[in-house]
């Protein structure tokens, strides 16, 4: 059949079901047809320099081809033109006939060395081509091949059902024209203002200019000038080298990307080279961002493919412990599946997920290391949400700790304290880092069971919140020193106690042996055990928990979580020093609703909820109604 000749030919089995797929399910935003349409048109541009470095010609009749928009309002058409490289009849048929194969996988196995590295080609043409079917009922392709005449033109045709007509035609430059003819229940798209929208946020870092006809007011109407206007920057900020945007131009960009009008705490520009080739531009923002504990909302990084916008999913370029960061990912070679919603979980998007998270890290060590009061400001914001990365990155886990900030018994209430500089504070013979947990760290520090740790003047670190508890679960040591809970386990200081103070627990446990029993026997299943200790200096008594129990605080956080987590039980431990517990051993002082009373006490002072305030209270009323009646003063 002669190439000058109209001929009908039925679509590839695979074509059917993708444009099936495409048409009622695959692309959930229909405004996507026109960044794919634009995106191939760059990518035909993009192929035509990369030939016209072997034949200049081809951009002498036009050295800076451009893609132009045209919608026709009354014929409720939508054009895409381009003066890119082209196809031939044969390549229209193979290309738009099959999938995945518009000439650039081909393209590829020509080039070798600098010459792939040089040619910036984008996707592939032949699978976001078929998008346009989601808008229109009719799809017309006519397209001439650089270097071939006028009337070598080719003119593709379809409704999407199955078949398509090819035909020669004539075209008066090489590129290529999309004409789409809009469905009725899509018309709101054929509409310049609406188009223009979606080039800006879909398409506004091409290079190639994308050009729309120009309107102008006269006599009150809207008129065609006939003139063509850009309507995309036409570069990106992030592609140019950082010795050319000034630090406004870095903050003007923030703005526009995170419409946030406070300017970014800081941010990374970097370009990475190798296997993997993408660019970098991430910020941190001064302000919390409304949603920033939403888990579940999309958050900030936006990733480009040689410039053309993809998605805004952080998720699948940081990890969700990262999500206050704002920025672009624009990568050169990033592999694309079906969609370009659906990014292939490939090693090259791990690659850039690593390298990036990395990179972020980087940033915040700088900021700590430079900028200790920007790091205060950060950490006041975010600290919180990096915690997470505790659990959810194991392989940064040691550089996420570095990068946390306490507060200690030694800092005056300000979270300023390291685990670097907690240990190099620490005392001869201490071998662990040392906390204590509370509802707040207000609460933290009046814990009774910091009393021995003040007399001995030890840091101990003071965590508060669910978080903190969580955090604890995976932090469990750091530069080989232990992080021990003192509200866990029989408290052992090691070298830290001296012989006399050991000598002094072991007499201590053999004498108050009965009051520790009638403790036992009184308070039954409500404590894990009852124990004399000497960790308190002041209080009578406090409670600790087994060293393989889960916190009371980070039970109440799963149960708030849905989890169903049963009740660690208590340890109480009292103070033999104490005059009410050393006046509980003599003969028929001791009753079970003292031993009551202690527990309580002991629960309240830890910021426990208790099962019975209305029994407490009346418990405390008898008691101080019996000291009345026994005539002693009451202070």
């Amino acid at each position: 059949m002669s190439e000058n000749k109209k001929e009908t030919l039925g679509f590839q089995t695979e074509v059917k079901q993708m444009l099936h797929l495409m048409v009622h399910s695959l692309y959930s935003n229909r405004e996507i047809f026109l960044r794919e349409l634009v995106s191939n048109a760059s990518d035909a541009i993009d192929k035509l320099r990369f030939a016209a470095l072997d034949n200049p010609a081809l951009l002498k009749q036009d050295p800076h081809p451009s893609i132009r928009i045209g919608v026709d309002e009354q014929k409720q058409l939508i054009t895409i033109s381009d003066d890119g490289i082209g196809m031939t009849r044969s390549e229209v048929i193979e290309h738009l006939g099959t999938i995945a194969k518009s000439g650039t996988k081909e393209f590829f196995a020509h080039l070798s060395g600098d010459q792939q590295k040089d040619a910036q080609l984008i996707g592939q043409f032949g699978v976001g081509f078929y998008s346009a079917f989601i808008v229109a009922d009719k799809v017309t392709v006519i397209t001439r091949k650089a270097g071939d005449p006028a009337d070598a033109a080719t003119m593709w045709e379809s409704s999407g059902e199955g078949e398509f007509t090819v035909e020669n035609t004539t075209r008066d430059h090489f590129g290529t024209d999309v004409i789409l003819s809009i469905k009725s229940e899509d018309r709101d798209l054929v509409s310049k203002y609406r188009i223009r929208n979606i080039l800006q946020k879909y398409s506004d870092h091409i290079s190639t200019s994308i050009l729309m006809g120009k309107d102008e007011y006269k006599e009150d109407k809207l008129i065609e000038t006939g003139e063509w206007e850009a309507v995309n920057q036409g570069s990106a900020i992030w592609a140019r080298p950082k010795s050319e945007i000034t630090e406004d131009q870095y903050k003007e960009f923030f703005h526009h990307l995170s419409h946030d009008s406070s300017d970014p705490l800081c941010w990374t520009h970097n370009k990475v080279e190798g296997r993997n080739e993408y660019i970098q531009l991430l910020y941190v923002p001064s302000t919390v961002p409304y949603d920033l504990w939403d888990r579940e909302s999309v958050h900030g990084l936006k990733l480009y493919v040689k410039r053309v916008f993809i998605m805004d999913d952080s998720s699948k370029l940081l990890p969700r412990y990262l999500r206050f960061i704002r920025g672009v990912i624009d990568s050169e070679d990033l592999p694309l599946n079906v969609s370009r919603e659906i990014l292939q979980q490939t090693r090259d998007l791990r690659v850039i997920r690593d390298g990036t998270t990395k990179r972020v890290l980087s940033m915040l060590e700088d900021l700590a290391a430079n900028r200790a009061a920007d790091y205060d400001k950060f950490w006041a914001m975010f600290g919180n949400v990096l915690k997470e990365g505790l659990g959810e990155d194991p392989s940064n886990k040691d550089r996420i700790a570095k990068l946390l900030r306490f507060v200690s018994t030694s800092s005056e209430g300000k979270p300023s304290v390291t685990l670097e500089g907690y240990i190099s504070r620490m005392k001869t013979g201490q071998n662990s880092v040392y906390y204590v947990t509370g509802e707040t760290t207000e609460a933290a520090a009046k814990s009774p069971l910091l009393e021995l740790f003040r007399k001995k003047d030890i840091e101990v670190l003071l965590l508060s919140g669910p978080i903190d508890e969580w955090m604890t679960q995976f932090m469990t040591e750091f530069d080989g020193k232990q992080l021990v809970n003192i509200a866990k386990g029989d408290l052992d200081l090691g070298e830290l106690s001296d012989a006399e103070e050991k000598e002094e627990k072991a007499k201590v446990q053999t004498e108050y042996q009965p009051l520790v029993e009638r403790f036992k026997e009184s308070l039954g299943d409500e404590v894990e055990d009852v124990r004399m200790t000497l960790r308190l200096t002041d209080s009578p008594a406090c409670i600790v928990t087994d060293p393989n129990a889960l916190n009371p605080a980070f039970v109440r956080m799963m149960r708030a979580a849905g989890q169903d987590v049963p009740d660690p039980k208590p340890i109480l431990e009292l103070n033999p020093n104490n005059p009410l517990v050393s006046r509980l051993k003599e003969s028929g002082a001791f009753s079970g609703e003292w031993a009551k009373l202690l527990l309580e006490q002991a629960q309240l002072m830890a910021g426990e909820q208790l099962k019975d305030p209305a029994g407490f209270v009346k418990r405390m009323n008898q008691m101080l109604l019996d000291t009345a009646k026994d005539g002693a003063t009451i202070n």
